[in-house]
């Protein structure tokens, strides 16, 4: 089937027709003259690579209740995906061939966008025993990158090893900076909101220390370490001293640590509880400045669907985390394209190029030109919404931003050249 796409603005600017026949790109230049079976006349709507994920948690297998791959790919579609990453906190774990193979499997069936297993780093995420690597790595699922997200490698050693031995491959560890001693029974960001509120505080140094350290270990065994959620100032500036050294370091940021502020605590509200936690208006600023500059390499969700009777409850109670997947990129527009501090080629760096490279999905994050995969996404950049929680395609509805007017709406979306996602409305391809 031949597709054109009439008046897109390309990320710098240039307004030009694209013809997409089957896969691919076939053609991109101004006045495209062309019998195609469909043609989209978008209005000089932006058309940006297909967004990628490099941080979301699809919860299958073992928690279907919260997610799905089927319903986390609608979610993902929606939001302007055409690939994403599952980390492995399932149930099981995503520790060996057999699981990560599986939720590879999950994806394809779904045939929305691009599901790519990240493997867990460590045994059932224990922090002791290195699991599957290489396992995994050789497996249908081809893993490159491997976490224990949810929880931090703690143990010095077991992080040496693991960078050691993901460099056979160019594979990459991805950690989530968390010192657990100094976060136990932790429920929010440290500070003087903590204090006022009396809930126990998670201080930025817990994450710095782990960063810090594995900034160390990363120079010293010269392997690829990726931060994951990054969230105080002083973690910015870990990852920029070290990427001045030659480290081999990569960050990501979620859009939530974009906007929202430790003050949203105030209202008890568990929509806002979040690992690691919502800080000081100081950071957020931080953050923006490191992803403008480059420090900061990419936006990740961190996309954490949970079932109503995990999130409406009393705070201490409730579990940690947020949907992300169908409102980044009305986040990322609102917070740092609106504001001047990243151009649209810098979006779609930030959002596409820079995942896909990271973690090497070749047919993903690639320029708008013939011969590319068409995977694409269209974004009306003059439009704003109001996030409304109950019509979220997740399975949950732990949407921090309910409420909130944002900027820019995806209304198609192409992958591989199949358009899954048109005039906002996913093409259902499968049940589950």
């Amino acid at each position: 089937m031949s597709l054109l796409l009439k008046n897109a603005m390309l990320p710098s600017g240039e307004i030009v027709d694209i013809l997409i026949e089957g896969r691919l790109i076939a053609q991109v230049a101004p006045n495209i003259q062309s019998t195609a079976d469909r043609t989209f006349d978008v209005g000089s709507s932006y058309v940006l690579p297909g967004l990628v994920d490099l941080h979301t948690h699809l919860r299958e297998p073992g928690r279907e209740d919260s997610e799905t791959v089927a319903s986390g790919s609608r979610a993902a579609v929606k939001g302007g995906y055409t690939a994403v990453s599952a980390m492995a906190n399932t149930h099981p774990v995503a520790d060996t061939a057999g699981v990560v193979e599986q939720v590879f499997r999950l994806g394809q069936e779904a045939g929305l966008c691009d599901v790519f297993p990240i493997g867990a780093v460590t045994e059932g995420l224990n922090g002791e025993k290195l699991a599957e690597l290489g396992a995994m790595a050789e497996s249908v699922a081809r893993v490159r990158i491997f976490s224990d997200d949810g929880k931090c490698v703690h143990d010095p050693l077991v992080m040496r090893r693991a960078l050691e031995y993901v460099k056979s491959f160019n594979g990459i560890i991805a950690q989530h900076a968390q010192e657990p001693r100094l976060t136990e029974g932790a429920q929010m960001n440290e500070g003087a909101v903590s204090s006022v509120l009396g809930l126990t505080g998670w201080p930025a140094i817990a994450e710095e220390a782990i960063i810090a350290r594995d900034l160390l270990l990363a120079e010293h065994v010269q392997s690829r370490l990726h931060i994951c959620h990054l969230t105080t100032a002083g973690g910015v500036e870990l990852v920029r001293w070290a990427k001045s050294r030659g480290v081999q370091v990569t960050a990501e940021v979620t859009p939530h640590h974009l906007l929202l502020t430790d003050e949203s605590v105030r209202s008890y509200d568990p929509v806002f509880k979040v690992n690691p936690p919502l800080r000081s208006a100081s950071d957020v600023l931080a953050l923006r400045a490191g992803l403008a500059d480059g420090t900061i390499d990419v936006v990740a969700t961190d996309h954490a669907p949970h079932p109503t009777e995990d999130k409406e409850c009393e705070w201490q109670s409730a579990a940690f985390g947020m949907l992300g997947l169908e409102t980044a990129l009305s986040v990322v527009i609102t917070t740092m394209v609106k504001t001047g501090l990243l151009s649209w080629e810098q979006l779609a760096q930030r959002m596409s190029i820079s995942p896909a490279g990271i973690a090497g999905y070749t047919e993903h994050g690639q320029p708008i030109t013939a011969g590319s995969v068409a995977n694409l996404t269209i974004v009306d950049s003059n439009a704003t919404y109001t996030v409304d929680r109950t019509s979220s395609l997740s399975k949950s509805k732990n949407n921090p931003f309910h409420g909130m007017e944002l900027h820019g709406v995806v209304t198609h979306v192409f992958f591989a050249g199949t358009l899954v996602l048109d005039n906002g409305i996913v093409n259902e391809r499968v049940n589950d």
